[in-house]
């Protein structure tokens, strides 16, 4: 009954937040709420919910999580209006609705009056429950597989093409579903991150971490066809989701032996991590989390390289929250004065970055916890030399 418990603290919040119902269309959020992912809004009023298929009925019907009475068939809003008579304050998922979508809402919604109802979704979503931890922890094992098919297959004279799809087979044989989720219209990118040696400089806008600079300009991040050279850095950050819910690291390797400098940089980089494992605690601000990092970094001397992406580009963000969606709240970050709290689930994503070095990356997957926190991914944490 989780999915329905959801729904009434869904139902709980709908007063407070000032709208008499609320009607959601995105896939994750109906997932999240209902167990299915078919076509369909879920009408939320304080004293009812049901679920309306657009489409899959019967499959949804079958794989729901929901009461089988609150499932029915329709293809048009206006019967969902219909059945959701006198209320004229309605929640929408506005952030991630197109213009044409807007546009069939107040064509069926007539006379209501719409805000967006994703903070409160999303702050529901902040705290996982322990059926959402074990998902997440079989995501990290499939992370782990894929670390174990890099460091078998990495050689010389391969591409960054040929080690990702090493990596993504793994991932995908150890149950990943072959794709992430994040809350952004218009997101693109290949499976994820792989990159090394002078490529680890080159990074788009797509996303603000070490991105690889892809195949093409179609798509620009990702692995491409350079082919990996002895001494080489190499970042994978290639994510994994499983059964709804994603796992995120990255790991740095070498292939040879790294210099003494890339071996420091990233022993810098663990002792950062390591102090933001130790001390974040519930209630403690994202942005004091920030905060903490440059800080550390700067008593090691690494102001300069932490979080940099060369002259005058620094991220102002050090992680993000793990679960439905691969980047989701909380974030970590200089701007972000919302507090974590007890079974949030977090990605510490940090890098360092010297042109006369190179660039290595650490990213790990923490449940935030009362007394001391858990590391949920399994890879070992540290600079990998093959």
């Amino acid at each position: 009954m989780e999915h329905v418990d959801r729904i009434k603290k869904l139902q709980h919040s709908l007063g407070a937040f000032g709208v008499d119902a609320a009607v959601l269309s995105y896939s994750r959020d109906i997932f999240y709420f209902t167990g299915t992912a078919q076509p369909s809004w879920l009408a939320v009023s304080p004293q009812d919910y049901t679920l309306y298929i657009r489409s899959g009925y019967e499959v949804a019907v079958t794989e729901a999580a929901i009461e089988k009475s609150k499932i029915r068939q329709a293809r048009k809003l206006e019967i969902v209006h219909g059945e959701l008579s006198g209320a004229r304050k309605i929640g929408l998922e506005t952030d991630v609705l197109t213009h044409d979508q807007w546009e069939q809402f107040t064509k069926a919604f007539p006379g209501c009056d719409f805000s967006n109802i994703s903070p409160v979704v999303l702050e529901l979503r902040k705290r996982k429950e322990p059926g959402e931890i074990s998902l997440i922890r079989e995501a990290c094992r499939a992370l782990h597989d894929g670390h174990e098919a890099l460091m078998q297959n990495l050689r010389e004279g391969m591409t960054e093409l040929e080690l990702s799809a090493c990596v993504e087979n793994a991932h995908r044989l150890a149950g990943h579903e072959g794709i992430f989720f994040i809350r952004i219209p218009d997101f693109f990118m290949s499976r994820g991150p792989i990159s090394s040696g002078e490529n680890l400089f080159r990074n788009t806008g797509v996303v603000y971490t070490i991105t690889g600079v892809g195949l093409s300009p179609s798509v620009p991040a990702g692995p491409s066809l350079k082919k990996i050279s002895r001494g080489d850095l190499i970042v994978c950050d290639i994510p994994t989701h499983v059964k709804g819910y994603h796992g995120d690291q990255s790991r740095t390797y070498c292939l040879g032996k790294a210099s003494p400098e890339a071996r420091a940089m990233h022993k810098d980089l663990e002792a950062i991590a390591d102090h933001l494992i130790e001390r974040i605690r519930p209630g403690m601000k994202c942005s004091e989390i920030y905060r903490l990092a440059f800080e550390k970094a700067a008593a090691l001397g690494r102001a300069e390289t932490f979080q940099s992406f060369g002259p005058g580009r620094r991220s102002r963000l050090i992680g993000h929250g793990v679960g439905i969606e691969l980047n989701e709240p909380p974030i970590p970050s200089e701007y972000d004065d919302s507090p974590v709290d007890e079974n949030f689930v977090l990605a510490l994503d940090i890098h360092m970055m010297d042109e006369k070095v190179g660039v290595v990356k650490l990213e790990d997957m923490i449940l935030v916890k009362n007394n001391s926190n858990e590391i949920l991914t399994i890879t070992p944490r540290q600079l990998f030399e093959i």
